[in-house]
């Protein structure tokens, strides 16, 4: 349905890398699609799949006021013929509350606003149960696409990259994408994930998806040994930010090309330059995949006054 070949590998020509013969490469799932892109469609791709062969009427899914995974949901449902169903977290806002919550409406996404409370409840099968009855035709997908479908969606990225490479970059919300690759990795390459949440203990949820997808214990462990957190590039906690990485995320786009955003992309690119800077990394190629939300920027700069990009 969305042409992933339009995710290509792009190297980042650095003079400090190149003097040191690393080779920094980005896979660019942000072309893919203006508002399904990332790995909104990789985690969307075998949901949709098993919501037409169930013969389901669409998809239910959950997010926040700005929820990129929302706007994909209703953005990919409409092209395909499906009908989406968001779960917004907020009983406070409504239909025109922001750009994305318009744009899904525009889409044809039927909303339910529902308070905090009620939404820190959703993983669980009391209250799924409840939205079953009330929409008894729809697949429903657990927020950022976080199930086994969206897992090994997310591990076909690493199978269209073509250049040897030794680790791989990652931004990490609900974990989904970090496992797929974990999934799909070699044995001699490692990952490295960078979570956007303060305090989110990530080594937990990723075992959470993996059990729940019947995972074998031994093949984890081995997986596991694969697996790097940096942790300390939040900056505050989701959706904090400040000037140094908004200036980060203009330069790096000035001297690059490449639009990031300070919400994942932006803080994983930033860990990536950082961690590349000890002398381990001389002779190694690395991987950053790009999981888009570009669309979010907007409502940053209108919030910071700071321009990104021109």
């Amino acid at each position: 349905m969305f042409d992933l070949s339009k995710s290509v590998l792009d190297e980042v020509i650095d003079g400090n890398l190149s003097s040191r013969d690393i080779h920094l490469f980005v896979k660019r799932d942000d072309l893919i699609h203006t508002e399904v892109s990332g790995n909104k469609w990789r985690k969307l791709k075998y949901n949709v799949q098993q919501c037409q062969t169930n013969k389901k009427e669409g998809i239910l899914t959950f997010g926040g006021a700005f929820s990129n995974h929302l706007l994909a949901t209703a953005s990919a449902c409409h092209a395909i013929g499906l009908k989406s169903v968001g779960i917004v977290r907020g009983d406070e806002l409504n239909a025109q509350s922001n750009n994305t919550l318009q744009r899904c409406s525009e889409l044809g996404m039927e909303m339910k606003f529902i308070s905090r409370e009620e939404y820190r409840m959703s993983p669980d099968k009391s209250f799924l149960a409840d939205l079953a009855h009330e929409f008894p035709n729809f697949h429903i997908v657990p927020e950022g696409g976080a199930n086994y479908y969206g897992m090994i969606g997310c591990q076909e990225i690493l199978r269209e990259i073509e250049v040897d490479f030794d680790a791989v970059f990652v931004a990490q919300g609900t974990t989904t994408t970090s496992c797929g690759l974990l999934m799909g990795l070699k044995e001699e390459q490692e990952l490295f994930a960078v979570p956007v949440l303060k305090g989110f203990d990530s080594v937990k949820e990723m075992h959470t998806i993996f059990e729940y997808s019947g995972i074998e214990k031994e093949w984890l462990e081995d997986a596991f040994g694969k697996l790097n957190i940096l942790n300390e590039f939040h900056f505050g906690g989701y959706g904090k930010y400040n000037d140094e990485l908004l200036q980060f995320i203009r330069s790096f786009y000035l001297k690059h090309g490449i639009k990031l955003d300070p919400i994942y992309t932006g803080k994983a690119m930033f860990a990536v330059m950082k961690e590349l800077e000890d002398e381990k990394w001389n002779g190694k190629s690395v991987v950053f995949i790009h999981t888009g939300g570009i669309q979010g920027v907007q409502s940053v700069e209108e919030k910071s006054g700071f321009k990104m990009f021109d």
